[in-house]
This record gives structure tokens, sequence and C-alpha cells, in this order.
């Protein structure tokens, strides 16, 4: 049986994805699986269960770039086509069933409109594979007994990111509470990530850099080691709570309502203002810090 899956380009969306994913491999467990995604998404799959292919879609002039996945996947006959970007192109490839997700913005929670296309209620939670090795080797330089709290300064909008001066304040607050715990900054690849989160390594005291050289799933598993996430809402906020980490969103004119953290240990806090408009600098530190502190609190020793 082979199944073939189309889905996002950004991070954040082909993370909340992966509980369709996990839903069908669980369904049926004796399909192949093809993962058609964007090349910053392709290391969520690298460690899937029973995948076959995996096809990266690097964006061209023309949209050449879904013509290329016609071309590798037209030759063989699907049993079963999910297409989260609502193409033509699975209409023109050999299908028995096909799913596909109608584009557009729309209210609600992305996670209930995915799961939608194969009419699950309620939503199957994200999930993300790691392998032996990857956890192996975050072991090798994160701290052991040592409770550890990961920091996301970055997303891939300005006006997402909550300022980097809140940090420190929002630190000491949190390690008066639990002295012996360590701040673990995260981000992606590229200059423009490292310096967003420069401030918090230049700063934060006993501070592990854990950003830009890891892929996808040693940073899922950096992430598994620590007892709470707190960061904006981005790609890795969604990796943080599919990995199961607490994990503690902060929201200012990204929707809430429809980009919400999905996982059994969530929460999120929202700066004033109208959803959709509210400016990221109107989240006080207080509040973050209270919200974090509920969390810590709340987790077993």
């Amino acid at each position: 049986m082979r199944i073939l899956f189309i889905t996002a380009t950004r991070l954040g969306d082909a993370v909340l994805s992966t509980g369709l994913l996990s839903h069908l491999l669980t369904i049926w467990s004796d399909a192949q699986f093809t993962v058609a995604c964007g090349p910053v998404a392709a290391g969520l799959f690298e460690h899937m269960p029973r995948l076959q292919h995996l096809h990266i879609m690097t964006k061209r002039r023309y949209d050449l770039h879904w013509f290329d996945l016609w071309k590798a996947c037209a030759g063989h006959k699907w049993d079963i086509t999910v297409d989260l970007r609502g193409s033509a192109v699975t209409f023109l490839l050999r299908s028995g069933k096909r799913y596909i997700m109608r584009g557009g913005r729309r209210p609600g929670l992305r996670t209930e409109h995915l799961a939608q296309v194969l009419h699950l209620s309620p939503p199957p939670s994200p999930v993300i594979w790691t392998s032996e090795a990857d956890r192996h080797y975050v072991n090798t330089f994160l701290p052991a007994h040592t409770p550890l709290i990961a920091l996301g300064p970055t997303a891939n909008w300005s006006g997402k990111i909550w300022p980097a001066e809140n940090y420190l304040p929002l630190w000491k607050a949190l390690s008066e509470r639990y002295p012996q715990a360590r701040p673990v900054v995260l981000y992606g690849p590229g200059p423009q990530e490292q310096a967003l989160a420069q401030p918090l390594l230049d700063t934060l005291p006993g501070v592990i850099d854990a950003g830009g050289k890891f892929s996808l799933s040693q940073t899922a598993a950096i992430l598994m080691r620590c007892r709470l996430y707190i960061g904006n809402d981005s790609g890795l906020m969604h990796l943080s709570a599919a990995a199961g980490t607490p994990t503690l969103g902060l929201f200012g004119p990204s929707r809430v309502s429809e980009y919400a953290p999905s996982g059994q240990h969530t929460a999120w806090v929202v700066a004033d203002g109208p959803e959709g408009h509210a400016p990221i600098t109107g989240l006080c530190v207080s509040t973050v810090t209270e919200a974090a502190l509920t969390m810590m609190d709340s987790l077993p020793l």
C-alpha cells in the first residue's frame, strides 16, 4: 500500500500536520509513505516510520516545483493521497482515495482544520520522531540532573518577537524560584536567527547555546530534556509542544485562536489588544513570569 502525503512549507504548519501522519501510520500498518514538504520542514520526517521517500519541494519560478512533484509521483499508483496544500497536482495522479484540504483562511484552530480533511474528531496531537542517536548526542552536552528551561526568542516575522531585553528579568524571577535551573536558548540556522538570539546568549547566566547547528530531530531531542519551553509563536513553539515539552507560547498580533500550541501540557499568554492586532511589546514581563511559574510549579519534580 502506498500513501502520498503533501504537507506544508512552513515549519509550524508541517509540525501540526504530523498528527494526521501518525493517525495514518496507525490505521494503515502495512503502508509505505511518500512525504512532500518544503526544505525547512524536511528534517521533521527524517526518522518517520515507514517513510519510503521524502520529496523536498524547493520553490521554483512559475510554480515549476509542482511540476517536479508530479514528475516524481506520476509513475506510481497511490492508494491514498492526502494533499494539505489544495493543489491541482493531486487530480493528475492515479490515486484511489483523495483527501484534499481547501485553501483560504478561516476561523478556528489549524489542527481542527487539518483533522477535518480526514474527518477526525478530536484532532490528533502532533508528534515528533527522533532517533536513539539524536537522544544520545544531546545527552553528551546537556547537563544531567539539572532543570533546563528552553527559551525561543526568534520567529519568522518581527511583529511576533517578544523584546529580547524582557528575558533577563524573566530569567531572574524564574531562577529565584528554581536556583538550579539553567536556560537553554534555541534558534534556527542563519545569521538573522543568530542575531535575534545573541542578546540572550550575552546576558543570561549559565546559558546553554542550543541553536543554529542542530537538525530538527536533534532540536526535538533537546526539547525533550527541558522542563519548560517559553517562546514566541513560531515553528519552534509547535515543535516543543509536539515533543511533549510543557510549552508556554507568547502571542501578540498572531492569532492564538488559530495557532495555539497543541499538546498535553501547553499554555499561552496574549498581549492586550484586539486579536490579530495586539502589539507583542504590550505583553508584560510579569504576565509571562506568572504563567511560567504556574506551569513550573504544577510539574512533577
